[in-house]
């Protein structure tokens, strides 16, 4: 309420309450507009970002630090190394649950383009370049967005799917280490990393013979 303007006053009580309840709810309504009159509403997308090999986590921490340094974060949204989590086993059968990255050599930011934002990526250390054609940043496609960001998660972390970490790939030549086929060797012919299993396609008497076997009951050749 402006300074120049002086309260409304009555002889009834009951008339001054409803005069003071009108004017708190304008004040309250000049408050919000200023509010949405400077709240930020930048618009924006997903990028992908070329990075040093092995050194993601590193790399999306000191783009993370340099926007707060710069007082650049209403221009910037998350900052992410995808990632998934795989389970491993020791030589001894100890299962250890580790992070696998999806895309080894990229991280991702979710910000507006424009010279600064640009500038400020660019001149983080690690950080080589957007994705996108004649140097132009190029924004993610939704499908990408949701396969490597919107992943799913369950409700119970119990419910959720961890595949395992199988150093084979189909064409694989392997021994079987232990078990009937002992010192057999043969080609791995499918990698089921939801089960830890491999199949191998091993010679038993002059016959080729898919043997489905865990994953470290083979080794490389």
């Amino acid at each position: 309420m402006s300074e120049e303007q002086q309260p409304i006053e009555s002889d009834d009580p009951e008339l001054n309450s409803d005069i003071e309840s009108v004017e708190d709810e304008v004040v309250e309504a000049d408050d919000q507009a200023d509010v949405d009159e400077n709240a930020s509403d930048v618009d924006m997308d997903w990028y992908i970002l070329k990075v040093a090999f092995n050194r993601e986590d590193s790399i999306a921490d000191a783009l993370r630090k340099r926007i707060r340094m710069e007082g650049m974060e209403e221009f910037f949204g998350d900052v992410v190394v995808p990632s998934e989590d795989v389970a491993t086993f020791t030589r001894d059968g100890k299962k250890r649950i580790t992070k696998r990255k999806l895309l080894p050599g990229y991280i991702m930011a979710r910000m507006a383009i424009n010279d600064d934002t640009w500038f400020l990526v660019r001149e983080t250390g690690g950080i080589s370049d957007f994705t996108g054609s004649a140097g132009k940043p190029m924004p993610m496609d939704p499908a990408d967005v949701d396969r490597f960001i919107n992943r799913p998660e369950a409700e119970d972390e119990e419910d959720q799917p961890i595949k395992v970490g199988i150093p084979f790939k189909v064409g694989d030549r392997v021994r079987v280490k232990e078990g009937n086929f002992e010192n057999q060797e043969g080609d791995v012919d499918s990698v089921d990393e939801a089960n830890g299993r491999v199949t191998v396609i091993i010679n038993i008497f002059g016959r080729s013979v898919p043997m489905e076997l865990h994953h470290w009951q083979v080794e490389p050749l």
